[in-house]
């Protein structure tokens, strides 16, 4: 008993020098615990990798992007579910492959609100939710039950300024900023009127070195840097709220440039993008994670960060593994491939079909291979008497480097390039990473890379067949009869 009596004192005299020394606080433990951290969402229209200077690009100017990347962690491999808008946001709003979303899977559709959001669970669990420009859509959203509603939460106009101004001190929050940019059109030349060296931008592969096509991309450079002056603007204001480094900063964007042969393609051009996190002292700083990951891994790890409960039906895996970890480069070696896809981006087959251009893609370190289910369709749509009003090749935007190439599609220096962009495709694609970075060297004949193809089309189908894609488990058709809610008039002859 003496013993014990003994032991009792001296924890008490170790326990109250702990107190003393400020050592251990439990009413500062158990604030630290409850408080939950923020979310700042901020996502480009039309941003795709590798396109800032964390990733080696010379020319554009990211400051904000870069400073989230050597202050949290740099991401080589993110991919979106779709390289188009609606279905790409509809996937990081729900964690869920688009092809699981019904009509959410097409472009100018809506979102079922039967699917869970991220927003709105968080707004359930007491967060401030709010976003700003472009989050859901484009589409109509009421058509899936929203109404006076929206995923995101509630619109703040004036943007994140003015969402700050309203939260209750008490609140944790989660906010969405949505920008426009770097979604065309542009204004000509705008570019090299802001002082960017042509000479120095770097043109994919898949286009001629041509003055023109380098100014375009110039100019979508000039709204790529808007759009990261928005986040640096955002960063300024949490820092004057003294909450940036309880907030979880997410900074990527929806998928490829509008350019010819990346957005609305499964190339990398097209479904990968930038990311960076930031989470202040909760994370290692300056790190460079090769792991693949997916945007429909944001709501997971939101959510789990949050302490609120994960649905069953999202697919997407919570990144906070990977973000409380200390390692660089590799953390999880199962993380070593990733899956997407695309269905109807516009109805940019012959008139007056709405059908759209299904495939399927896997991407693993060394490999991208590619599944065309229509392989008869065309992949840019139809030459000419499209069912979209842009009547030539409408699932490419519009612009310079667009027109360049249909332009000089029969001068046999840039004839390729034409077909690279516009021309059918095979069913199957397969490309070497290190040895064709850009995609242009189709394998799927190569007798030496069959059994790879092979092992690469079976474990993208085993996990399209998972994860329940309609096009494998049955009635992927409805994909092509799902309507296109635009607010213009279709070349439908009627």
């Amino acid at each position: 008993m003496k013993s014990l009596k003994k032991l009792a004192i001296a924890f008490g005299i170790i326990f109250s020098t702990f107190l003393l020394l400020g050592m251990y606080n439990p009413m500062k433990a158990k604030t630290e615990i409850v408080k939950r951290p923020n979310i700042l969402f901020c996502i480009a229209d039309d941003w795709g990798w590798p396109h800032a200077n964390a990733y080696g690009d010379a020319v554009v100017k990211t400051p904000a992007f870069n400073r989230l990347a050597s202050e949290g962690i740099l991401f080589e491999n993110a991919f979106v579910s779709s390289p188009s808008c609606t279905p790409s946001r509809n996937a990081i709003l729900t964690g869920q492959f688009h092809w699981r979303l019904q009509e959410g899977a097409n472009l100018w559709s809506t979102l079922s609100i039967d699917y869970p959001v991220y927003p709105l669970l968080m707004k359930d669990a007491g967060y401030h939710v709010g976003y700003w420009r472009k989050s859901f859509g484009p589409g109509d959203i009421n058509a899936g039950g929203y109404i006076n509603k929206h995923p995101a939460g509630t619109n703040y106009k004036n943007g994140f300024k003015e969402f700050m101004d309203a939260k209750p001190k008490e609140k944790p929050f989660c906010f969405w900023l949505g920008a426009s940019d770097p979604h065309r059109g542009y204004e000509k030349g705008s570019g090299v009127a802001s002082g960017m060296d042509l000479a120095k931008v770097q043109v994919p592969e898949f286009y001629p070195n041509v003055e023109s096509i380098r100014s375009d991309i110039a100019d979508y450079y000039f709204e790529v840097q808007r759009f990261d002056s928005d986040c640096a603007k955002a960063l300024k204001i949490l820092e004057e709220a003294g909450e940036l480094d309880n907030t979880i900063i997410v900074m990527t964007g929806d998928h490829g440039m509008p350019f010819p042969r990346c957005k609305s393609n499964l190339y990398d051009m097209g479904v990968r993008v930038p990311l960076a996190i930031r989470w202040g002292k909760n994370i290692k700083s300056n790190r460079r994670i090769t792991d693949f990951v997916s945007l429909t891994d944001l709501a997971p790890t939101f959510l789990e960060a949050a302490g609120i409960e994960v649905p069953s039906q999202m697919t997407g895996n919570s990144l906070i593994p990977i973000l409380k970890s200390k390692k660089d480069k590799t953390v999880d070696k199962k993380r070593n491939h990733m899956i997407f896809g695309k269905e109807r981006h516009t109805p940019a087959q012959l008139s007056p079909s709405i059908e759209g251009y299904p495939c399927r893609g896997i991407r693993t370190e060394d490999y991208l291979y590619i599944y065309n289910m229509e392989a008869n369709r065309w992949p840019a749509g139809v030459p000419d008497n499209a069912t979209h009003p842009i009547k030539s090749f409408a699932d490419c935007d519009n612009g310079p480097t667009k027109s360049f190439l249909i332009e000089n599609k029969d001068h046999p220096e840039y004839k390729r390039y034409y077909d690279l962009s516009f021309a059918k495709r095979p069913t199957e694609e397969l490309y070497k990473i290190d040895e064709d970075p850009f995609q242009l060297n189709n394998l799927n004949e190569n007798p030496k890379f069959s059994k790879i193809k092979e092992k690469l089309h079976n474990q993208l189908m085993q996990q399209l067949k998972e994860t329940k894609d309609p096009r494998i488990v049955g009635g992927g058709e409805l994909f092509d009869t799902y309507p296109y809610r635009v607010r213009y008039k279709l070349n439908t002859g009627k």
